[in-house]
């Protein structure tokens, strides 16, 4: 048999039903500490009179899901999924599915061939009355009545059972999409119940940090703690929202949806622990007694992450499903109108494939006018600024896909992004007739003239002075880590035009200043990625005040407009880790034995954990765009995606170099050199992931405060 397509749920009907499933668990389940005494059966009879064990009838999956959020923040192992399962998988036995949402049968399921005379390890089998026991990869899936249970003391509480089943009371033949679709939701329930717990434990250390008073200050405004904090929050969000997805995949039935949760599942494997773990270390003390909800919701981390590895899927863990099958990540498809426009872009650059795909950060004038003659440059401005008003998602196609394909355009998408929308919003007549036509074909060189010796991260620090003088003013100062500025036209320039201006930020202005103007001096440097970034020093250089863009000391206001369209071009560093990860898997695939070894094997294991992270990482810069569009509740993703990019980018070359060997250290001028010498380059590369525009440092300070952390 197959199962019946899931029902999906809106936002207002699953906020509904989780605070009904926090009302009925106020009532029977004294929240995390009360585990070890509180009598499951009234919950479990709790769920029944509420509905909760009809959702699997109703194919109600985002509701269920919640519920079993709800369950794990107050460390409840109530197996609301397996009863959800059972209804799908015996959904032709009327009397069993009554039986099954009344409560008069609770049901623990297990993966198993159903003849086992005992099973281990099981949670909540204390109180339930029947066990369903799966076949991975299909056959007959047997519900078995409970004969006796032993519990089984140790690191759960409540204590996991070893139960001895009785005659099969029914079965059902599954196929092997149904087997592998039930296996998924119960290991899904397990990530989701771990992920849940370690962030309530993560949400009481944040509260704990705003109170707790150490050396005379909170001790949230410790950067050790921030730092900390943040790092627990980027698992968090981005665990929820591939939980998220893998929901949205199931409910409409995707091809990839077991593969989505496989990711939602894997993440949460790795980053609830690690939150549980940052959470204690943040409560200290205080956390450490049970008087405290945190030892509980730790032994509910633990034990639910340990406990997947009871529920295997018969295709292998997610390692052996990405190099023995011949697909890639889940599809994170936009919209019918993004995805005909995908197709668009795919042609032109499968047109001009001679000219893609190579390394570095070399522009290519014929594709470049390519793209312009298709109107692709500034398609997003309206009619009279020389665009067609394109969606967002579009604009976010033509980045992912110029990224993923190394389509060598990304100076002139960046004009778009870093000066167009901000000339057009801030820009006289004059500027926005002379400028955006340039852009528009592709032909604006320009280079960023922000960071200084004492002015990176903390942009708002800036020195470099402009004094009026009459209708010019003149410029004074230094810029560093310039990139480009030594074949750039013109420079996009931060300066400050009141030294006494508080706040400081209050004090700039922004100008676009030609690159040969008399006392500029531009000083090369050669980076790690071997791009060439500048020095460039400003000796009296005088600029009309017509160069000024935006008003006389509201420079921020630009530069912040500016910045956001960094928002859409940081989709670029997901996608290029999405490349390298194809690209390795395309390798390894030619030799799966001698370049990952058997299943389980160490670098198997290196790159699951890359897989995922830049599937978090995607999940992570989906959500910022949504910010873009307004979703304030995502603010934060921005900075998150940031940081767990940039770090993933320089992990990603390390973890290939320990797969590969020495191979994937050589340069893309050696013959036959894996992934075309994308790894070695993008390994170099990494680093100005984790310091451009920000050092990671300061952006996980940005999600603290951001979290109500003190400065």
């Amino acid at each position: 048999m197959s199962t019946a397509p899931f029902t999906p749920m809106d936002h207002d009907e699953i906020s509904a039903f989780a605070e009904s499933v926090r009302g009925g668990l106020k009532r029977h389940w004294a929240g995390s500490t009360a585990a070890a005494a509180t009598d499951l059966a009234k919950l479990w009879q709790t769920a029944a009179d509420n509905g909760w064990l009809e959702l699997g009838a109703e194919g109600a999956l985002g509701a269920t899901v919640t519920a079993v959020r709800e369950l794990g923040r107050v460390a409840c192992p109530l197996p609301v999924m397996d009863s959800f399962v059972a209804a799908r998988l015996l959904a032709h036995d009327k009397g069993l599915l009554d039986g099954i949402g009344r409560g008069d049968i609770r049901v623990v399921a297990c993966v198993g061939d159903g003849t086992e005379s005992q099973l281990r390890h099981l949670d909540a089998a204390q109180w339930a009355t029947h066990l369903l026991i799966l076949p991975p990869g299909g056959g007959t899936a047997v519900l078995r009545p409970i004969g006796r249970t032993e519990d089984t003391a140790g690191l759960a509480v409540p204590a996991w059972s070893t139960a001895t089943p009785g005659a099969p009371k029914a079965s059902a033949e599954v196929d092997a999409d149904a087997a592998d679709e039930a296996v998924v939701l119960l290991r899904l329930q397990l990530g989701v119940r771990a992920l849940a717990a370690a962030e309530r434990a993560h949400e009481m250390a944040v509260e704990h940090a705003k109170q707790r008073v150490q050396f005379g200050k909170v001790i949230g405004a410790f950067g050790a703690v921030q730092q900390r904090t943040a790092t627990c929050q980027i698992d968090v969000s981005a665990g929820n929202l591939l939980i998220d997805d893998a929901v949205r995949a199931l409910e409409q039935g995707l091809p990839d949806r077991l593969l989505s949760a496989e990711f939602a599942v894997e993440h949460a494997r790795a980053a609830a622990p690690r939150v549980q773990l940052g959470a204690h270390h943040t409560l200290a003390a205080i956390g450490y007694f049970e008087e405290h909800d945190a030892p509980w919701l730790f032994r509910r981390v633990h034990g639910d992450i340990t406990r997947l590895q009871t529920l295997p899927r018969a295709t292998g863990d997610l390692a052996d499903i990405l190099v023995e099958g011949s697909g890639s990540l889940p599809a994170r498809e936009l919209g019918e109108t993004a995805e005909a426009f995908r197709t668009e872009v795919r042609a032109l650059f499968e047109e001009y494939a001679d000219r893609i795909g190579g390394v570095g950060l070399k522009q290519d004038p014929e594709l470049t006018n390519a793209v312009a003659e298709r109107g692709w440059l500034g398609f997003a401005w309206p009619e009279e600024d020389g665009g067609r008003g394109a969606s967002l998602a579009e604009q976010v196609v033509l980045s992912e896909e110029s990224a993923y394909r190394r389509a060598p355009v990304s100076k002139a998408l960046g004009a778009v992004l870093l000066l167009g929308n901000s000339i057009r919003k801030h820009g006289t007549q004059e500027q926005r007739d002379t400028f955006l036509p340039l852009i528009r074909r592709g032909r604006l060189a320009f280079c960023l003239g922000y960071s200084e010796p004492e002015a990176g991260s903390d942009l708002a620090s800036l020195r470099t002075r402009a004094v009026r003088d009459g209708e010019n003013w003149v410029i004074n100062g230094q810029k560093l880590w310039t990139t480009g500025g030594h074949e750039s036209d013109w420079v996009w320039l931060a300066v400050r035009t009141d030294p006494d201006a508080s706040p400081r930020h209050a004090g700039i202005t922004m100008f676009l200043v030609p690159m040969d103007t008399p006392g500029i001096t531009v000083q090369q440097h050669r980076a790690l990625s071997g791009e060439i970034s500048c020095t460039v020093f400003y000796d009296d250089v005088r600029v009309p005040d017509s160069m000024r863009v935006g008003e006389v000391n509201g420079g921020w206001k630009v530069i912040t407009d500016a910045l956001a369209g960094e928002r859409i071009s940081m989709g670029n560093i997901a996608a290029a880790l999405h490349r390298q990860l194809d690209d390795l898997l395309a390798f390894v695939r030619e030799d799966p034995a001698g370049r990952t070894g058997p299943r389980g094997s160490h670098s198997r294991a290196l790159l699951r954990e890359l897989a995922v992270g830049v599937q978090a990482t995607r999940a992570l810069v989906a959500a910022a765009l949504r910010a873009t569009s307004g979703d304030t509740g995502a603010r934060l993703a921005a900075p998150m995606a940031g940081v767990l990019g940039g770090e993933l980018a320089e992990r990603f070359g390390q973890t290939v170099l320990e797969i590969l060997g020495p191979d994937a250290a050589l340069s893309a001028s050696v013959s036959g050199v894996p992934g075309g010498g994308a790894f070695e380059y993008g390994l170099r590369l990494s680093v100005m992931y984790v310091v451009g525009g920000g050092t990671n440092d300061i952006q996980r300070g940005i999600i603290a405060r951001g979290l109500g952390l003190p400065r």
